[in-house]
């Protein structure tokens, strides 16, 4: 009788082993293929952010900073292009006060005031700003002229408010 628990006991752990070892490899399996799918998924992303890269480039050119011909136009007047873009921002941001609307905006502010919060040098000519009172938000594209003082004169040419969803 001991002989045959002896050899029920050595046949389960046996089948035990065999079951083991199957279902083991099984997951080995399924590993290697769920890692070979995130390696081709690895690939492709990273191959994607020289396209980002590649659109980024292409968004700066849309920047007084990167734009040669508005450098060179301001360098050649005798201004200095930091300077230029610190009195464009005073200019746009300084019309906005504490209870009335930024005279530049076309729009009534609805919630309160409407105030720029955002400007973006485009060129020695241009520039682009994002404008809120809180509730609605627009953009706002402005010409400027400088005079040989360095002054800065701003002119309101088209907004867009955008609606509330």
């Amino acid at each position: 009788m001991r002989k045959s628990i002896l050899l029920y006991l050595f046949v389960f752990t046996a089948l035990l082993a065999v079951f083991f070892y199957v279902n083991g490899t099984k997951l080995v399996a399924s590993r290697d293929k769920e890692i070979q799918v995130l390696q081709k998924e690895l690939e492709e992303q990273q191959s994607l952010p020289s396209i980002s890269s590649e659109e980024d480039a292409s968004e700066d050119s849309f920047s007084l900073v990167d734009n040669e011909e508005a450098l060179s136009y301001l360098e050649n007047r005798g201004f200095d292009p930091a300077e230029i873009n610190d009195k464009v921002e005073a200019a746009l941001i300084g019309g906005n006060s504490v209870d009335t609307d930024n005279e530049l905006i076309p729009f009534e502010g609805m919630a309160g005031p409407f105030r720029i919060n955002k400007v973006k040098l485009l060129n020695h000519k241009w520039a682009i700003a994002s404008f809120t009172d809180g509730s609605f938000w627009g953009d706002l594209l402005v010409s400027f002229e400088i005079d040989d003082d360095g002054k800065i004169e701003v002119f309101s040419e088209k907004a867009l408010l955008y609606p509330k969803n």
